[in-house]
């Protein structure tokens, strides 16, 4: 079997509050990282495109993010953040990825997880949480909510990389949307399963997330049923004007879709 091509940071070494017991809390300790990733495709048909492979700031943001996200009492829950980061990325097949305590004794201690994307489960947020689908005629979404953007009427330069400044026009609608219910925009996989856990309605910006995505669509409504299926939502809600019918769905949505009732949250 010819051995996939793979990407790693090495000897990334930062300093953070982690730890259970009582003599790890209030002061920092140095955390050394590892991260090793197979790649779904050879580097050799990525054409030259930075945009078409998994690069190395991935990586970096990866762990970036998981260290913003919360304060760990292990290491575990924080290397499995990291993997959910990286594999969330669609080039990424498999990753390995080791944490190590460098200040707890003469060596290092740590932990070292391989996951693939066969074995992560659809979701690590609970069940029953749904999308919505918002619009100027919604009251202030409530409960386990991911908002995605509207349309943003906003005029697209000509030229190439059409999809991703599409992304990059619903980014900019998510966060006007955000300062207006005064909301939070999550961007990657771990503030959208923080939201969701915590039950705190967010607004959506696609593009770090759905840039890659071949399957993803440019719509508002195609990527919130991307997202959906990608994370497990329960249901998508669309709050629609009185007299506007139901959109057509793609064929072969499976995420059960409803209109919003008049009033609802």
């Amino acid at each position: 079997m010819t051995q996939a091509d793979r990407i790693f940071l090495r000897d990334h070494v930062l300093s953070a509050e982690i730890g259970a017991f009582q003599s790890e809390r209030g002061r920092e300790q140095r955390l050394r990282f590892n991260l090793d990733v197979e790649l779904r495709d050879p580097v050799t048909g990525a054409g030259d495109e930075v945009d078409r492979i998994l690069s190395y700031d991935v990586l970096v943001q990866a762990v970036d993010t998981a260290m913003a996200a919360q304060r760990y009492d292990l290491v575990e829950t924080l290397a499995e953040r990291i993997v959910a980061e990286v594999l969330a990325h669609p080039q990424a097949a498999a990753i390995t990825v080791t944490v190590e305590k460098l200040d707890r004794g003469p060596g290092s201690l740590g932990v070292s997880l391989r996951r693939d994307r066969a074995s992560m489960p659809a979701t690590g947020v609970q069940a029953n949480w749904r999308l919505l689908l918002w619009n100027a005629a919604a009251p202030r979404p409530e409960g386990r909510v991911v908002v995605v953007p509207p349309e943003t009427g906003l005029p697209l330069p000509p030229g190439a990389n059409r999809r991703r400044i599409q992304l990059l026009a619903l980014d900019q609608s998510a966060w006007a949307l955000a300062g207006e219910l005064s909301l939070e925009v999550a961007a990657t996989r771990t503030e959208l399963e923080a939201a969701i856990h915590m039950a705190t309605p967010v607004v959506w910006a696609p593009a770090r997330l759905a840039a890659e995505a071949e399957d993803g669509g440019t719509s508002p409504l195609e990527l919130a049923l991307w997202l959906g299926a990608r994370l497990g939502a329960a249901g998508l809600d669309l709050a629609l004007p009185a007299d506007a019918a139901m959109p057509d769905l793609p064929a072969g949505t499976r995420l059960p879709v409803a209109r919003l009732a008049s009033g609802a949250e």
